[in-house]
């Protein structure tokens, strides 16, 4: 729980809008809690210009933002989660500052983030008999709709405005996608989010409507703005049907047959629909590149529409670079999709086979970045480390290093998994098979074979970016948590102990598509890496941090290069366990 939670960082965000009587009673009720509260003046008269301006003086939590006019409370929201990206917050507890919602249940709405952190945490009013009838009628009304919106009932309240949100997947969503900017904003962000894979979690909290409260709800224009809202939503739900069903299925199916299981990597079933590739294949020996580029768009489309699992996976790895480089005001390379990450994986696997076959030429559509040629060429005879990653693709630079007859890269590659992705690549390029060394876990005949071809020159490349298969049941000993994209993610210890055992230089190395031809990124890591025995702990821990810190350097280079379609910043023991206190 603490590991998942370490870069957990919560503030507060509350739109104002001429409600200067009651914030300040919201303030003094949040203050016990110690989080940085984001206050959105959007527009407000003088009068309420001025409480605010004394609130902020008299607490050193409140930040207050101002719009220059009236822009909405979806407006007010987004603009206050972009200064908490800014300023380095994970999440953002959204409140009203009317003071209708119970402050007293931040503690619980935060602990179902800590447990959660991937989705929106809602309350789910419970009302007492301040509230209007014509709201209680008008929300079931708005539930009618998301659920038909949504093909399902997991939407319980889709306009309680006491929420958290995980700020990088809302504002990368936010980014492409444009949502109200008034009273239509609370549910169009619930069911958007819901789409791209972000769902609800709900808390039970009373809400209270003041007898003295402002409400800013116009009954014509606002009713008038939600129905066009639903009709725009309904609408761009039909295209969704297919995948929605799909989504509600795997969901269902998976929850039976595992109730609390989330699955590691290597639990997920390799795709048997391989033919697609294989035939392409067959079309690329007979007719060149261009031909099989032809073919990837409708083999792409068919495996995009039927994965699942590895669609939503795609599109969370997606937002949660977009977020990260926004929020770092880092320019990311190209525009962003699932269906073009999907496509540059196919892409990937011809690369493979063209560099095996020799297809591949130097300087036309391979090339080293600057330096590469050089760390690689330093001490070439000496037995090497490469520490490689599923981001880009490592049998790539194998292949080249084959055209060298002095060079020999072994892999270490897991022989259970991707057994026929494998097939269909030595089908076409047999030499892949070759210098492979598979394994299930690394013990001392393992290691005593990798001494004797690093004695004899040769190299190794093993990767640093996936948790153990065999994992200790409710243990995480055999992983080091460490921050990628601004969050914590899991990192196997095994790679970084061979390393310094073998007491041989590391390299690290990436294979990335880049302006149209692939680019080979080579860096020295360590000269040997060093954990001695007093400061192990320490020693791993700040090689695992800096492998992450490189890893997430280059994978803001070509975010289409990563190639690890799973959930990567969850450890499954430790993601049931959280299931199980739900």
């Amino acid at each position: 729980m603490s590991l998942n939670s370490t870069l957990f960082s919560p503030c507060v965000v509350i739109p104002c809008y001429n409600h200067g009587a009651t914030i300040a009673g919201v303030v003094a009720r949040l203050v016990p809690f110690g989080m940085t509260c984001f206050i959105i003046d959007d527009g407000s008269n003088t009068t309420t210009q001025q409480q605010l301006s004394a609130l902020a003086t008299l607490h050193a939590e409140v930040r207050l933002l101002r719009l220059p006019k009236n822009s909405g409370k979806g407006a007010a929201v987004l603009h206050g989660l972009r200064a908490a990206a800014v300023a380095g917050f994970s999440h953002a507890v959204q409140l009203d500052a009317d003071g209708q919602h119970q402050t007293e249940d931040v503690p619980h709405m935060l602990t179902a983030a800590r447990l959660h952190p991937q989705r929106l945490i809602s309350g789910q009013p419970i009302y007492d008999n301040s509230v209007p009838r014509m709201r209680l009628y008008g929300r079931w009304i708005t539930h009618i709709w998301v659920w038909a919106e949504t093909l399902s009932l997991s939407l319980k309240d889709s306009m309680c405005g006491f929420r958290v949100y995980p700020i990088l997947p809302t504002l990368a969503l936010a980014d492409h996608t444009p949502l109200g900017q008034r009273m239509d904003f609370d549910i169009e962000v619930m069911v958007r989010l819901y789409w791209q894979g972000t769902e609800s979690y709900f808390v039970p909290t009373r809400v209270t409507y003041p007898p003295d409260g402002l409400s800013h709800f116009d009954t014509l224009r606002d009713n008038a703005r939600l129905c066009r809202m639903h009709c725009r939503l309904f609408f761009a739900m039909l295209w969704r049907i297919p995948a929605l069903l799909r989504h509600h299925s795997h969901r269902h199916s998976h929850r039976h047959a595992h109730p609390h299981r989330y699955p590691h990597w290597s639990d997920i079933s390799e795709r048997k629909g391989l033919w697609g590739m294989r035939l392409m294949l067959q079309h690329y020996k007979r007719c060149g590149r261009r031909a099989f580029n032809l073919l990837l768009w409708p083999v792409t489309g068919y495996f995009w529409l039927t994965g699942t699992v590895a669609r939503r996976a795609s599109q969370e790895w997606l937002n949660q670079v977009r977020g990260y480089a926004r929020q770092q005001q880092i320019i990311l390379p190209q525009s962003l999709s699932s269906f073009h990450h999907f496509r540059r994986f196919g892409g990937a696997m011809l690369d493979k086979i063209a560099c095996w076959r020799g297809a591949l030429r130097w300087g036309r559509d391979i090339d080293f970045a600057p330096g590469a040629q050089q760390a690689l060429t330093e001490g070439k005879s000496a037995g090497r480390l490469i520490l490689a990653s599923h981001l880009g693709d490592i049998e790539v630079c194998r292949a080249m290093a084959q055209q060298d007859k002095n060079l020999r890269i072994n892999a270490l590659v897991f022989s259970e998994h991707a057994q026929r992705f494998r097939q269909i690549l030595e089908e076409f390029a047999p030499q892949a098979g070759i210098n492979v060394i598979p394994v299930s876990n690394v013990g001392p005949e393992t290691a005593f074979l990798l001494q004797e071809k690093l004695d004899a020159g040769e190299w190794l490349a093993i990767v640093g970016d996936r948790t153990p298969v065999q994992r200790l049941e409710g243990s995480d000993r055999r992983v080091v948590w460490s921050p990628f994209l601004g969050r914590p993610a899991p990192f196997p210890q095994g790679p970084f102990l061979l390393a310094a055992a073998l007491r041989c230089p590391v390299l690290l190395m990436f294979a990335l598509q880049q302006q149209g031809q692939l680019r080979i990124w080579c860096e020295r890591f360590a000269d040997p890496l060093m954990l001695p025995r007093q400061h192990r702990q320490q020693a791993l821990q700040q090689a695992v941090d800096r492998y992450a810190q490189r890893l997430e350097h280059y994978a803001l280079l070509s975010p289409l290069d990563w190639f690890n379609f799973f959930d990567f910043w969850q450890l499954p023991e430790l993601r049931e366990t959280s299931q199980n206190k739900e």
